[in-house]
């Protein structure tokens, strides 16, 4: 049918305050009922009906059969191109999927009432982008640094031998158990288990189980009387106190690690020299992540102390949210998780202030990446989708790359961390740089000093600066780790910019539960997986 209808479409704007906009379209009856006509002559020839050949079955008796399907495909169809012109007429740019409502009392036959509401995206001026200076911290991948990841990778890789059937286990040491554990004098599922390996000091076991492992010798048998933690996995263990019978079968003392050809040939190599040559490149990879961290972070400052614009909020608020959520999951795993929630709320504002920050950032960094022809090829776009595909199980990696061709906000959503790296590196070449040489600890210190600053009200600086408040009290400080601007802290990332989902994420598919561990060895040995 001719589109002129859906054009003549009434249109009322309601609302118009900032960014946010509100309409009213009316779709006539007579529209929708042309619709399905339309639809009827589509699908005729392929209805049956006992009594009638193949595609003669009359009209009406189609619209009998089908007619409620079909008006309320009809209508769906109407509101879906009346929401696309209205976009194009007005010239919206909306920041998030627009809210499409049907009115109240709606009955076949009559006119319809939409309601579409939406904030659109702020007008930004041509960002300027002359006179951008920057510092970039180099640090040398010398011996001593390949040197020390050498020893640091050795370490994780320690071996114990056999210790004297006399020596006292310490920490550090590492003792062979078999358990059986129970709550209240009954075994429990999972709480039984031979031939563990328990590296004393190492934090595997839940709480109090290591402490009370130092002094045993071996064929030592002991009762280890802990508490599951309140956030343990397994819902019927959380908080409850348990008792564990353990025999122990060896105690074992680390082996002395040599750091040499025959240490580079355990791992399949040729040489310590082919060792050190490896670790070098992850060294210089490492070390040139912190340079662009440190590089970005300048660039970013910059760009928010030169422009001022109002965000959406529900953008604001969706950054916001993220960022609360990570930061309430950490204050969950403190010692006194109320006590630390508390403290978190008080700077509430101040995240509030990041989230705004964000936002103001991924807006900018997309406008100016459209102004100077950045783009993301369908090259680099298919590589995007593949890797994602692989967090899937086989069977349901084809499932979510169709997603992901289908969906423009999810397409757009993946799209963007890449985009803005290409942006950041962008203005990297325009940019006056200058080079300084430090040491690691020195580049280190510059980002921590960073994280621990914030702008706070009335201190001379018009931006929001995007790293977490300054500390207060250790004790009672979340242990946030800086998740909440962790993002930052590798790249400052600003997930603003992205086309949110329509949908809280891709199908999901459950992902594999191959890693797990047999039942048997759980109970004791895990901890709350929350903390990474």
């Amino acid at each position: 049918m001719s589109k002129d209808k859906i054009k003549a479409m009434k249109t009322v704007e309601t609302l118009n305050e900032g960014l946010k906009r509100e309409y009213r379209l009316t779709i006539t009856a007579q529209d929708i009922d042309a619709r399905v006509d339309d639809e009827v002559k589509s699908i005729a020839p392929t209805v049956r009906m006992p009594g009638f050949r193949p595609g003669k079955v009359p009209p009406n008796l189609i619209r009998k059969m089908h007619g409620e399907a079909l008006s309320a495909d009809a209508l769906n169809k109407a509101i879906d191109q009346g929401v696309r012109d209205l976009m194009t007429n007005e010239k919206l740019r909306p920041a998030l999927q627009p809210a499409v409502s049907l009115a109240d009392g709606y009955e076949r036959g009559k006119d319809a009432e939409i309601t579409v509401a939406l904030e659109v995206l702020p007008e930004i001026e041509t960002p300027s982008i002359d006179g951008l200076t920057l510092e970039r911290l180099t640090v040398p991948a010398d011996d001593k640094a390949v040197m020390a990841k050498i020893e640091e990778f050795a370490a994780q890789m320690k071996r114990f031998e056999d210790a004297p059937k006399t020596k006292k286990a310490a920490s550090g040491d590492q003792v062979i158990i078999d358990f059986a554990g129970s709550v209240d004098g009954v075994a429990f599922d999972g709480g039984t288990g031979e031939d563990m390996a328990v590296e004393i000091g190492s934090g595997q076991l839940i709480p109090g189980f290591e402490d009370q492992l130092v002094g045993v010798k071996t064929g030592d048998e002991k009762t280890v009387k802990v508490s599951f933690p309140e956030d343990y996995p397994v819902d019927t263990l959380k908080g409850k106190a348990a008792e564990f019978a353990v025999t122990v079968k060896q105690v074992k003392i680390p082996a002395e690690s040599r750091i040499d050809d025959e240490f580079a040939k355990s791992l399949g190599l040729e040489s310590l020299d082919k060792l050190k040559e490896l670790m070098k490149d992850q060294v210089e990879q490492e070390l040139n992540g912190l340079t662009r961290t440190y590089m970005k972070r300048k660039l970013l400052d910059q760009l928010a102390a030169n422009h001022d614009f109002e965000v959406p909020p529900t953008m604001v608020e969706a950054e916001f949210n993220q960022i609360w959520q990570q930061l309430e999951h950490e204050a969950s795993h403190e010692e006194d998780p109320e006590a630390a929630k508390a403290e978190l709320e008080k700077d509430r504002d101040e995240y509030r202030s990041i989230a705004v920050r964000r936002v103001r950032l991924g807006l900018l960094l997309s406008e100016i990446g459209q102004a100077n022809g950045v783009q993301v090829s369908n090259q680099e776009m298919q590589r995007l989708i593949m890797q994602a595909a692989q967090q899937y199980r086989p069977e349901d990696r084809q499932r979510f790359v169709e997603y992901v061709q289908q969906d423009a906000l999810a397409a757009a959503q993946l799209r963007a961390p890449l985009y803005e790296d290409k942006v950041v590196d962008f203005l990297f070449e325009k940019a006056e740089i200058t080079d300084r040489e430090v040491t690691r600890e020195e580049i280190e210190a510059a980002i921590e000093a960073d994280d621990d600053h914030v702008h706070g009200p009335g201190c001379g600086h018009d931006h929001d600066h995007d790293h977490k408040p300054a500390k207060k009290t250790a004790a009672k400080k979340p242990a946030a780790k800086k998740e909440a601007v962790k993002e930052e802290a590798k790249a400052e990332k600003t997930p603003a910019k992205k086309a949110p989902a329509k949908k809280a994420a891709a199908p999901k598919a459950e992902k594999d539960a191959a890693d797990e561990k047999p039942a048997a060895k759980k109970a004791p040995a895990k901890k709350a997986a929350a903390k990474k």
